[in-house]
C-alpha cells in the first residue's frame, strides 16, 4: 500500500497546486490513500466548505488540521458531519469535531489521528497522554495508524516520534511550513519526518506575501496576513507499507514546484 501525506495547504494558491499536482502524483506513484493538512486552506487560516470541497476534488481522502481549524466560524456548520475531517484530539472535551478517524480501504482500515503540540502553541491537553489513549483505541480498530502532529518545535515532534515508535505506522509533523530533510524509519520501525512542509506559494514567507512579513518584523506592528500568489509548491511524503505486516518499508520526501 502507498499512502501520501501532504503538508499544510495555504490559501487559494495552495489549493490550486494541490488540485494540479495530486492527480498526477496519484497516477505516477500508484497512491492508494491521500491525507492532507487543510487548516490553512481558506485564506491562509481556517477551513471553509469551499476549501474543504476543493481538497476532496483534488484527491484528498482524509483532511487533518491544527490550531487554526476553528478560525473560520462556518466550519462549525459541517465539522460534525464530515467523517474524514479531523481536528487535534487534545482540544478540551466538548470541542466540536473529532480527533481521529478510521478510513476503510479494501481489506484494510487506516486510522488517522491529529494532535497539537504545546510548545509555543495554544495550551491544550497533553498530546502525549492523548496519543497513548488514541493509539490504544486505534490498535483495536485499524491495521495502519498515522499521526499528524501539528507542533512548533522540532524537539516536541522528535519526542513524539520516539514515544510512539513501534506503536504506530507513521508520525509526521506539520505547522512550520518548511519541509525537513530528516525522513527516516525510527529504530522500532515507525516512519517519521519532523515537518511535511507547505503546499502553497513559493515566493512568500510561509505562504504569506513576503512584504507584509518583512514590514511586521521591521515595525513590530500587527498586519493582516494575505496569502501570496504566483507559482506554488507541493510538499509531503510518500509511505510504502508492506501489505502483509502493515509495517512501513520506505518513507520518501516529495517536493514539487511550479515554474
Amino acid at each position: 500500500m502507498r499512502i501520501m501525506l501532504v503538508g499544510d495547504v495555504v490559501g487559494r494558491t495552495g489549493r490550486r497546486a494541490f488540485r494540479k499536482f495530486m492527480p498526477e502524483l496519484r497516477r505516477e506513484h500508484a497512491i492508494d490513500i491521500v491525507v492532507v493538512n487543510g487548516e490553512n486552506s481558506a485564506g491562509g487560516k481556517g477551513i471553509t466548505r469551499k476549501s474543504l470541497d476543493e481538497l476532496y476534488q483534488g484527491g484528498a481522502d482524509i483532511v487533518t488540521s491544527g490550531n487554526h481549524v476553528f478560525d473560520k466560524k462556518d466550519v462549525l456548520d459541517f465539522i460534525e458531519e464530515e467523517p474524514f475531517l479531523i481536528r487535534p484530539a487534545n482540544y478540551p472535551e466538548g470541542a466540536p469535531g473529532k480527533g481521529m478517524c478510521v478510513y476503510p480501504f479494501k481489506a484494510k482500515n487506516i486510522g488517522v489521528m491529529n494532535l497539537s503540540g504545546r510548545s509555543f502553541m495554544p495550551a491544550l491537553d497533553c498530546p502525549f497522554q492523548k496519543a497513548e489513549q488514541l493509539t490504544a483505541e486505534l490498535r483495536e480498530a485499524a491495521d495502519i495508524i498515522l499521526l499528524d502532529f501539528h507542533a512548533e518545535t522540532t524537539s516536541e515532534k522528535l519526542a513524539m516520534g520516539y514515544f510512539l515508535d513501534g506503536k504506530v505506522t507513521a508520525v509526521v509533523g506539520t505547522h512550520t511550513h518548511v519541509q525537513t530533510a530528516d525522513e527516516c524509519l525510527l529504530p522500532k520501525g515507525t516512519a517519521y519526518i519532523t515537518d511535511l512542509g507547505m503546499t502553497g506559494p513559493i515566493d512568500s514567507v510561509l505562504g504569506v506575501k513576503k512584504e507584509i512579513i518583512i514590514e511586521r518584523f521591521r515595525s513590530a506592528l500587527p498586519a493582516r496576513f494575505d496569502v501570496a500568489e504566483g507559482p506554488a509548491m507541493l510538499c509531503g511524503v510518500l509511505l510504502t507499507i508492506d501489505d502483509g505486516t502493515n509495517r512501513p518499508q520506505k518513507i520518501e520526501r516529495i517536493f514539487l514546484r511550479e515554474t
